[in-house]
C-alpha cells in the first residue's frame, strides 16, 4: 500500500504520520516552497490533541502553545453570558491548546520528516493532473513555472490541498468558488500582557461583529503572553463573492478594520490600543462550501478543507482535519482493497463533518452570544432574564456533541 498526499498542511502532514505509524507508505507534495510559520492562532480541541498525543506531539505541543483553561462568551461591553473550563479543567484526559497555528504545523511536520525521511517530503511541487486504473493512481506534478518535478505512483490520492483544492475541482468541475457569507475576519498576534489568567479565551459582541482574545504562547517576559485577537464583522450581503480573493496572508488596512472597534468597550483589553500595537494584521473573508454529496471517486479522496471547509468557528477546522487523518489510516490498514477503505472513510466522516459546516454557518457555540444580543442589544441587568441557563447551554454544548468533543466522547475514545 503507498499513498501519494497533496498537500503539506496540518491535514496532509498529520495523515502522513498517521499512515507511517500503521506501516502505510506515502509521499506528501506540497506547492509551497517550504514549511512556514504563516497565519496566527487557533484552537485544537480534545479530540484532535488526544491523536496528536498518541502520535507522541504532546510534549513538543507544551513547549510552543498554551494549555486553554477557560472560555468565556460575553456581549459588546463584556458582560458574561456564558463561561465554561476548558481542556483539562474541564474533566477531559487531555489539554485543549491554543497555538500558533505555523507552529503547530511545524511541530507536526519535524516529527514526521524525523520519522519518514526527508525524500518524502517534496516542495515547489504542485499537482498538475492524475489518471487512475486497476493498478493505481498516477500523479503528475510540476514547479510554479509549469516544468515538470515528479510523477508519482500510488494505491491511492489524497487530496488535502486545502478551500481551493486542485484534486477537489478535478473531481468536481463544475462547482465554481467558495461560498462568502458577508462577513469579514481580521486576525493578528502581539506580545502582550497577560489577562485573566493567563489561559483564558474571550469572545465578545454578536451579530454584527465579535471580538476573540487568547494567548497562544509565552511571552517576551514572564507577566506577558503572544495573544491572539480577531475580528469578525459584516460587510456585504455576501452577494456576488468576497472583494478579494481567500488568502490567510492577506494584509489587512486599518481603514477598513477600525470603525467596527468602536462597537466594543470591553474590561479586559482596551482593542484600539491591542491592535494599534499589533503592526501587520490579516484579512481573510468568511467563506465556505456546501457540503459533497461524495468525497471518494475510485482511488482519490479529500481530507481536511479540500473536503470540508468551514467558517473558523467553534475551533474546529485543524481538530477536524486531524480526525479526518486518523479515520482515513485505521481504516486503510485494515481494508482489503483501496476502495473499501476511502468509501467507509466517507460514510464515517462526511455526515458529522457536514452537519458541523451548517452549524457554523448559523454561528456555531458562538451563536449564544448572537442570541443574546438580538433580545437585549444594549446589555442586560441579569443575563438569565434574557435566556435561561438551560437555553445557553443547550446552544454550546449541543455544538460540542455534534462535533465530537464532548467529554463523555473524547475519555471514552470516541472520534
Amino acid at each position: 500500500m503507498k499513498a501519494i498526499i497533496v498537500g503539506g498542511g496540518v491535514g496532509g502532514l498529520t495523515t502522513a504520520l498517521m499512515l507511517h505509524a500503521r506501516g502505510i507508505d506515502c509521499e506528501v507534495h506540497e506547492q509551497a516552497e517550504g514549511i512556514r510559520e504563516l497565519g496566527v492562532g487557533i484552537n485544537t480541541l480534545p479530540h484532535a490533541i488526544k491523536e496528536l498525543k498518541e502520535l507522541g506531539l504532546l510534549e513538543r505541543l507544551d513547549a510552543v502553545a498554551i494549555r486553554t483553561h477557560e472560555l468565556f462568551y460575553c456581549n459588546r461591553f463584556g458582560q458574561e453570558i456564558w463561561r465554561e473550563p476548558r481542556g483539562l479543567a474541564a474533566g477531559y484526559d487531555v489539554p485543549q491548546f491554543s497555538i500558533h497555528r505555523g507552529r503547530l504545523q511545524g511541530v507536526i511536520y519535524q516529527a514526521a520528516r524525523a520519522r519518514l525521511g526527508e525524500r518524502r517530503f517534496h516542495f515547489g511541487s504542485r499537482l498538475g493532473s492524475f489518471r487512475q486504473d486497476d493498478a493505481g493512481v498516477t500523479g503528475y506534478f510540476f514547479d510554479r513555472a509549469g516544468a515538470h518535478r515528479a510523477t508519482a505512483h500510488g494505491d491511492v490520492l489524497i487530496g488535502a490541498d486545502g478551500i481551493h483544492s486542485f484534486v477537489r475541482s478535478s473531481l468536481l468541475p463544475s462547482e465554481g468558488p467558495p461560498s462568502w457569507n458577508g462577513l469579514m475576519l481580521w486576525r493578528g498576534a502581539v506580545d502582550w500582557p497577560v489577562f485573566l489568567d493567563g489561559r483564558s479565551m474571550y469572545i465578545a459582541g454578536g451579530m454584527e461583529a465579535k471580538f476573540v482574545l487568547y494567548p497562544i504562547a509565552q511571552g517576551s517576559r514572564e507577566n506577558r503572553r503572544l495573544t491572539n485577537w480577531a475580528v469578525v464583522a459584516k460587510v456585504s450581503d455576501g452577494a456576488g463573492g468576497p472583494p478579494r480573493r481567500e488568502d490567510w496572508s492577506r494584509a489587512g488596512s486599518w481603514d477598513d478594520l477600525g470603525p467596527h472597534l468602536k462597537r466594543f468597550r470591553l474590561p479586559y483589553v482596551d482593542v484600539n490600543q491591542l491592535i494599534e500595537a499589533t503592526g501587520e494584521f490579516w484579512e481573510y473573508p468568511m467563506c465556505d462550501r456546501d457540503p459533497l454529496p461524495r468525497w471518494s471517486h475510485g482511488r482519490v479522496t479529500l481530507l481536511g478543507d479540500a473536503a470540508h471547509p468551514m467558517y473558523p468557528v467553534g475551533s474546529n477546522g485543524a481538530s477536524q482535519a486531524i480526525l479526518d487523518a486518523r479515520c482515513l489510516a485505521d481504516l486503510l490498514v485494515r481494508a482489503e482493497h483501496p476502495f473499501h477503505a476511502l468509501a467507509a472513510y466517507e460514510q464515517q466522516r462526511l455526515p458529522p463533518t457536514a452537519q458541523i459546516v451548517r452549524m457554523n454557518r448559523k454561528g456555531g457555540p458562538e451563536g449564544v452570544i448572537d442570541a443574546v444580543e438580538a433580545i437585549a442589544p444594549d446589555g442586560f441587568a441579569d443575563i438569565d432574564d434574557v435566556m435561561s441557563y438551560e437555553q445557553r447551554m443547550a446552544i454550546v454544548r449541543g455544538y460540542a456533541s455534534t462535533a465530537g468533543f464532548a467529554q463523555n466522547q473524547v475519555n471514552k475514545g470516541k472520534s
